[in-house]
């Protein structure tokens, strides 16, 4: 079965980064879109960034532009959200989404913001 599997969350101190990784399983990686989501607990999930399968396009939320990159390696069957310049206000559970025509969610991975 399909499985995306996130890792790199943690504890950052505002300014910082991190790296978040997606391994992806089970589904032909190089024909899905990919996208970073997060979620705050009470709000919406919120779509971060995503990145087209070959990887040509890109694209990114108005308050993580400039600050966050969406990559992926076909090669690897997995996809990065580099996270610079971290803020309070970026702490959420982040979760890999890929997209086709359906949709597959990871469990998320935990980041959070806080000196």
């Amino acid at each position: 079965q399909v499985q995306l599997v996130e890792s790199g969350g943690g504890l950052v101190q505002p300014g910082g980064s991190l790296r978040l990784s997606c391994a992806a399983s089970g589904l032909t990686f190089s024909r899905y879109a990919m996208n970073w989501y997060r979620q705050i607990p009470g709000k919406e999930r919120e779509l971060v960034a995503a990145i087209t399968s070959a990887g040509g396009i890109t694209s990114y939320a108005d308050s993580v532009k400039g600050r966050f990159t969406i990559s992926r390696d076909n090669a690897k069957n997995t996809v990065y959200l580099q996270m610079n310049i971290l803020k309070p206000e970026d702490t959420a559970v982040y979760l890999c989404n890929a997209r086709r025509v359906n949709d597959y969610w990871g469990q998320g991975t935990q980041v959070t913001v806080s000196s």
